[in-house]
């Protein structure tokens, strides 16, 4: 089984990466956020974005980058820089469901237009130096539009199709589609992966259970509420309170390294997910909730660590 680590916004940067990877062993692969190729064709990628992708700062892991565009040309010259840099393959995001995104039709909003989205596909697919994977949400607003877009994908020659099986207007909420995931590994000609609400043991057990020929789980809200998950569905031991502390300095470290009295914001959205791992999530955000300064972050993590107990089964909620 490939397990993977999925992009998330602010969350799952190099620096998060290489910690995660340090205290709890790498996952099979990671992908970046998604990163947007600067307008102009030729342009080089952003300052941050380049601190993102460079090779240095993912030394060890195996790396996709995801793009966010709806441009085959900044796409394919993206593409290019990112061969030049060694990477193997390329990711395109069509699973972002932030409104602001999808206004642009880009991430989910691209699915509302399956005559440009094939069009632009079928274009990338074929310039491309690198294989093209795709992340993509089941539709707009309902599951029946699903059926014209993953033929569209059959279509198109993608590498791989990460099936995260709600619609744009879910956002997070309800229960993946997980029948439309089901209908991708009966119908695809590539390899298949899962994304959604995989928080626990038992949500693994009950996908593979279900879907047996699944091949590869993309992780990523379960990662954060516990970061010894992967480890967990391997064989291996559960989270402990310690080696969370040791995650959280590392990563604190880092971010502060980074990017100086930022950090503080950076962590705080961290904390967001992995209040989860806590028998009580509401106390830990009230500790954390009104820190500004670094000092008084660092006084509320302590307090955090000193006096709250985790989860018997961490899962996010």
């Amino acid at each position: 089984m490939l397990l993977s680590l999925a992009p998330m916004e602010g969350i799952t940067g190099y620096a998060f990466r290489r910690v995660h990877a340090e205290v709890f062993g790498a996952l099979d692969r990671y992908y970046t956020p998604f990163i947007s190729p600067l307008p102009k064709v030729g342009t080089p990628f952003s300052k941050r974005n380049s601190r993102e992708l460079n090779p240095a700062n993912n030394q060890g892991l195996d790396v996709v980058p995801q793009l966010l565009t709806n441009d085959a040309d900044r796409f394919v010259w993206a593409a290019e820089l990112l061969a030049d840099m060694g990477y193997e393959e390329v990711n395109l995001n069509l699973g972002c469901p932030s409104g602001t995104v999808v206004a642009k039709e880009k991430g989910s909003g691209l699915l509302r237009n399956p005559d440009r989205l094939e069009a632009f596909l079928a274009n990338v697919c074929e310039r491309s130096p690198l294989p093209v994977s795709v992340k993509t949400r089941v539709g707009i607003a309902n599951g029946d539009e699903y059926g014209e877009l993953l033929a569209l994908f059959c279509r198109c020659g993608i590498a791989e199709l990460i099936v995260h099986p709600r619609v744009q207007k879910d956002f997070y909420n309800g229960a993946p589609r997980q029948e439309l995931y089901g209908k991708t590994l009966e119908l695809a000609p590539f390899p298949v992966a899962y994304n959604g609400d995989i928080f626990t043991l038992d949500d693994y057990d009950a996908l593979l259970a279900a879907y047996p020929q699944t091949r590869h789980v993309m992780l990523g809200r379960g990662i954060m509420a516990n970061p010894a998950l992967a480890r967990m569905i391997r064989g291996g031991e559960g989270l402990t309170c310690e080696e969370l502390k040791r995650f959280h300095d590392k990563l604190y470290e880092s971010y502060t390294d980074d990017m100086g009295g930022n950090a503080v914001f950076r962590m705080k959205e961290w904390w967001s997910y992995a209040e989860h791992a806590f028998a009580d999530p509401p106390s830990v955000h009230r500790i954390m909730r009104k820190t500004r300064q670094a000092d008084e972050y660092e006084a509320a993590a302590r307090k955090i660590f000193s006096t709250e107990k985790l989860a018997d089964s961490p899962r996010f909620s």
